[in-house]
Parts: structure tokens; sequence; C-alpha cells
């Protein structure tokens, strides 16, 4: 047996300015052929879960390309192009099966709305007898083409992400039932006009709670192999964009659709609890410090907005300057991008003081705002080449890249500054630049949700701070010119 394994990965923040180049897929770019297979092997992601599944088949394993791009603007072309290029040409020379890895938000410059959905489209044509098995990403926006041109589906049941390898072990053993003749797939997909926001898809709170929930439940059924909710990436501007369900049935499409409607209907019914309502920033970060006097640190300050993880430019500097204009001291801030500052850092060497403005060194015209650095003097603490390999429980195994990678230090605050974007997945963003994060007052972390795992554990409290960025979860300062109308909570007049 020969399987085809690939994965593409991309969240795409259409008003993001942040460029997507080939580049950006990996260290320079995607890994490639037995590269990719040694370093996609043992990770907790759904790649790693098809590649075991193949493995213990006894498949001879084609994997062309993997690579995984951290969210930003639209895709380069050229670089969509060279991956669906590398996974059609692998197709095309026979395979039994393919298992795919994607995302399903992906938009790419001059060429589609729907990234995945065309390469789908593309395999289709050159393999159309061939089983395709895919896993998306809980915040997926589900298009018809990508549910038409693949024969089983799943997604991730948690956020944050914890069970991207379970999800990709629930389609591989799917697609290995279907290859012995045990199984026959067949899909229902459904969609809602909701434009969830992702502050509100914790799955370990409601609403999103409940609209999980019902997939694990419909998935005990007879006949369900297969149930996901996929709660919808609401910064990409495309007409498929929000929430839907997709569920995968034993040769029974009736049985497929009734259980589609059910979870939407459940996801519907709390409609206005996927809008996120915040607070001032000053009063976010007074609450913070009131509540580090009474209990101690870490108190985590999530400037969420500015989340690159959702594609944020993750150099916005509000939050940090309202926890200096506020006294706030013993706080360690990060990761911040800013290739400029680092670069000047490096050159002034460990130890050395330095004035520079940090961050605001992109512009973000499509929510109008210009950027702002903010002045700061400090001593460069150390530099280092920004890698690490997380070790806590999302995207466990995988090697992280930042670029170079410095420390400022303030007197009131540890600035982690680098070259390219980085999620605090990890705690390895602090420990491998010589921070030990349990000991600050403060972390000031560009992170929504994947703090959760493992920030919130040694934290003391979290506040919400509402910065400034394109992972902003306030609608009004996006103008929405292509999602499908009347979406909620974009207009008004739902039932």
């Amino acid at each position: 047996m020969k399987l085809l394994i690939a994965q593409m990965q991309h969240e795409t923040n259409t008003f993001s300015p942040v460029p997507t180049p080939w580049e950006a897929f990996g260290k320079n770019g995607p890994y490639l052929g037995d590269e990719a297979l040694q370093a996609m092997r043992g990770t907790r992601m759904a790649i790693g879960a098809f590649i075991d599944i193949a493995e213990a088949a006894g498949a001879q394993i084609v994997l062309p390309v993997a690579g995984y791009a951290s969210p930003s603007g639209p895709v380069d072309g050229a670089a969509y192009d060279r991956f669906c290029q590398l996974i059609c040409d692998a197709a095309a020379k026979g395979c039994d099966a393919i298992m795919l890895d994607l995302h399903g938000a992906m938009v790419v410059a001059d060429r589609t709305d729907d990234g995945e959905g065309t390469l789908l489209e593309k395999l289709r044509a050159v393999a159309p007898q061939t089983p395709i098995a895919v896993s998306l990403d809980l915040h997926a926006n589900v298009t018809p083409a990508m549910v038409r041109h693949c024969d089983i589906l799943t997604g991730y049941k948690t956020y944050p992400h914890v069970d991207m390898y379970e999800s990709g072990e629930l389609a591989g053993r799917i697609l290995i039932r279907m290859l012995a003749g045990e199984v026959k797939p067949v899909m229902a997909f459904g969609q809602r006009p909701l434009l969830a926001q992702t502050l509100c898809m914790n799955t370990d709170e409601q609403p999103m709670k409940s609209f999980v929930g019902a997939a694990r439940e419909e998935e005990k059924k007879k006949g369900i192999l297969a149930a996901t909710a996929f709660g919808g990436f609401p910064a990409a501007d495309i007409h498929d964009a929000g929430l839907s369900a997709v569920v995968v049935a034993d040769g029974d499409a009736e049985q497929a659709l009734l259980a589609c409607d059910r979870m939407l209907g459940i996801a519907w019914s709390r409609k206005e609890d996927y809008v996120y309502h915040g607070e001032p920033l000053d009063r976010a970060v007074a609450r913070a410090k009131q509540l580090e006097a009474e209990t101690g640190g870490p108190i985590l300050l999530l400037d969420h907005a500015d989340n690159c993880a959702s594609g944020a430019t993750q150099d916005t500097m509000h939050v940090l300057k309202a926890a200096l204009d506020q006294g706030l001291t013993g706080i360690a801030v990060g990761p911040i991008r800013d290739p400029e500052t680092v670069d000047a850092c490096v050159r002034a060497g460990v130890g050395a003081s330095v004035k520079v403005k940090v961050g605001g060194k992109m512009d973000m015209p499509q929510i109008q705002v210009t950027g702002e650095p903010l002045p700061l003097e400090g001593v460069v603490r150390s530099i280092t080449d920004g890698e690490y390999t997380i070790t806590g429980p999302q995207l466990t195994g995988v090697r992280c890249y930042m670029g170079r990678t410095v420390v400022l230090d303030t007197g009131a605050a540890e600035i982690v500054i680098t070259e390219r974007n980085q999620e605090p997945w990890d705690r390895g963003v602090f420990t491998s630049v010589g921070i030990d994060p349990t000991r600050k007052r403060f972390l000031l972390l560009k992170s929504r949700m994947y703090y959760r795992p493992v920030f919130l554990p040694i934290a003391k409290g979290a506040v919400l701070c509402d910065g400034v960025g394109v992972g902003s979860s306030d609608n009004s300062i996006f103008r929405f010119e292509k999602v499908r109308r009347p979406m909620y909570p974009l207009d008004t007049g739902f039932a």
C-alpha cells in the first residue's frame, strides 16, 4: 500500500499587512521529501498521526512537502502554486490514498479565497478515484469545495488546540477502514450565518463547549464515523467565513445531515454568546496591578488584539506602554517582532546600553492604523538564534524559529524581541533566552488562547487587554466586503 501524506497549513487574516512567502512555512521554507518525514514523525500534529498510521499499516509513505506558517496576510501566489504542484505531482504518480494536514482558512493572493478547496479540486483532477482524508483546524472556514473534493473531513475539537494528533488519527483510521472495505464514508456539511469571535471559542467554556459537546455526542451514535464543530476564522473576509459543521457517516447521507443540523441548531441558539465584549485598556491594566498586589505573580497581561496566531503584526506597543505608565515592574514581555531593533541590539552586543524605538514598524492600512514605536532605554541581556523545541501540550515536538532574538532589559521589563513572528505556544519563548517566567510579577503575552495550557498553570491570574491590532475582536474596526450577508453580529434582525 502506498500512501501520500502532506501538510499545508496557514490561517489567513485578510486584514493583515504581514506577508506570507514560501520562506514563512519553516526555517527557510517548508520541509521537503525525506526531510519532511523526519521532521514531522513523532510530532503531535495531524501529520504526525498520519505518519504513525501509515507506518503501522506497513505502507510506503510519499511525503513531498510539509509546511506550517504563522497566521498572517494572504499567502504568496507562487508559494501556493509550488505547494499544489508538489502534492499533485506526487499524486499523479499513483497512490492508494491521500492524507492531508490542512488548516481550512487559507486565502491566496491573486489566486483563490479557498486555498484548501482549490488544492483538493486540483487533486481530484489528477487522482479522481483516490480516497482523500483531510484534517482541519477548529477555526476552518469550511467551504462546499472542501467537502465536495474529499472523502473524509475531520477537525480539532479543542481550543487551545491540544488534539491536533487526535483529529489526524480519526481521519486516518476512517481512511484505512475505507480502504479495507469496512466503511463507506458519506459527508454532510452545513453553515450558519454567525461570525463568531475566537475569544469566545474556548472549548472548555460556553458557548463553544456545547457545540463541541454536541459533536462528541453524535460520534457516540452507531453509524456516525466523525462529527466536527467548526467555529470558523472571523478575520478572513471571504464568502464562506463563519461557523459550520461536518459529519461523516457510514453510508447514510440522511443520518449525517440530521446530525449536522442538530449540532448547528445548538450553536445558533447561543449566537449572542459568540460576541466578545471587552473593557478599556487602562482599566484592565489597573485591574491586573491590583490583582498582583493581592495575590502575587505572575499575572498574565494578554495583548490579544496583536496576537500573531490570528495574523497580527506582533509589534504594537499600546499594552506595554499602558503597563509602564501605570508603574508596573517585574514584567516579561514577548515576543515582539522587530527585526530593526534586533539588528541594533546585535550590533551593540550583550551588556551594551541602548536607546531604541521598539515595535510599531508596520502600518495597518486595512484598519487605518499607523505604527507607533515606543522609545525605550535598556541593556541588551542576551542574543540567541531564537530556536527551540516545543515541550508543552500543543504542537509538542515541533521546532520553532524566532530568527535572531534579543532580550532588552529596561529595568521595569525584560522584552523578548525577535526577527520573526512567534506565538507564545510554549515557555520556550522565554526560557530559551534565559528568562524564568515563573519568577516574574507580570507576563505580557501577545496571546489570545494558546497561553492557557502553558502559562495559565503558573499564573495567579489573567487579564484580557484590548490593545491595538488586526487580531482585534472588535468587528467594528474591520470593513467586511466579501463575507456573505446577512451575517450575525454584523447585521441585525436575526431571530
